[in-house]
């Protein structure tokens, strides 16, 4: 690829990248409806479309290795996505569901592969995944997207790691030193991210059996309350955003649920094991999502038309015909 070649795809790439923002916009929206949906947590789920300058930058490596390469085709992150979890476990969790949502291009775990090297260093999952673009089909590169999956302490590292190396000027003379200081900081990362993952496992045990006064001025069940509730009922799951306690907390009241004792009545002689049996789940659905299809499962329509359920009504419908048989009415 000479020069003239190059510069004809980067211009191509500016000419629409406008529909790889859209595209991108749409992408992470998607993905987040879905770890929503599944009761997963996280901290943040963050999209962009690869800049004009970033993609030349990349066009122009690859043609200093490979001459005949095609950039507009060749290089698959133009779309990507982000997603920052609190902990390892949530990273297998997002990425097993996202397996059964897309075609798996390629998964790289770059955490394993530096560890099977004996070394410490940049952990993140990369998957590269078949995406209808559908009105955004301009994008070429194989109608793909790149998801980036890091726990909060993998990305504070890589974020600091690059912003040293690749926009401040290290002298030679420091470099040893600091790629030390670098494999020291990754591998007390490591283990505080085992630390965490073990906190909150003890934190959830203990919610079973703690206790917490309600909120008089707020008629809803309070998120620590649902928690805290949810922990006993459903201790193998895992945790679920503050949010979307919250957000529980609204449907329950939309039911004429105001109390912990009301929702323990109504679950009383529910199959809770069967009812997730029943959905088929290859990922461990968090505490909000086990509770939302036991709702489904002892309310029925009811709970499938509550005003706070209207953007899914549908999907609850499809999901109360799964659940159906194990329900009791």
């Amino acid at each position: 690829m000479g020069p003239r070649k190059l510069d004809l795809a980067i211009a191509a790439y500016r000419e629409r990248h406008p529909h790889l923002v859209e595209a991108s916009a749409d992408f992470g929206a998607a993905i987040r409806a879905i770890i929503d949906e599944a009761g997963i947590n996280y901290l943040t789920v963050e999209s962009r479309a690869k800049s004009v300058a970033s993609f030349a930058t990349k066009a122009r490596r690859l043609r200093d290795r490979r001459p005949d390469a095609d950039p507009l085709t060749e290089i698959t992150d133009q779309v990507g996505v982000r997603v920052i979890t609190y902990v390892q476990s949530d990273i297998l969790a997002v990425a097993e569901l996202l397996g059964e949502q897309y075609t798996i291009l390629e998964d790289r775990d770059l955490g394993q592969l530096t560890a099977s090297e004996g070394r410490f260093g940049y952990a993140s999952r990369h998957l590269l995944v078949s995406k209808d673009l559908g009105e955004h089909a301009a994008y070429d590169a194989g109608r793909c997207a790149s998801v980036q999956l890091r726990t909060v302490l993998q990305h504070a590292w890589a974020e600091f790691e690059h912003d040293i190396r690749y926009k401040g000027t290290i002298p030679p003379e420091q470099v040893p030193d600091l790629d030390r200081r670098f494999t020291l900081a990754a591998g007390l990362l490591e283990l505080a991210d085992r630390e965490f993952s073990t906190i909150r496992d003890r934190l959830q045990q203990g919610l079973e059996t703690s206790t917490v006064l309600p909120d008089e001025a707020d008629p809803r069940i309070s998120a620590q309350e649902l928690a805290t509730f949810l922990a006993g009922r459903y201790s193998s799951a895992g945790w679920s955003r503050t949010e979307h306690y919250e957000w529980m907390g609204g449907l329950l009241l939309e039911l004429g649920i105001a109390s912990i004792g009301e929702l323990g009545e109504a679950l009383r002689d529910l199959d809770s094991a069967a009812i997730t049996a029943a959905m088929g789940y290859r990922y461990p659905p968090g505490a909000v999502r086990r509770l939302d299809d036991d709702l489904l499962a002892r309310f029925g329509e009811r709970y499938a038309v509550l005003p706070g359920n209207a953007e899914r009504t549908e999907a609850l419908r499809a999901r109360r015909a799964r659940i159906a048989p194990a329900s009791t009415p």
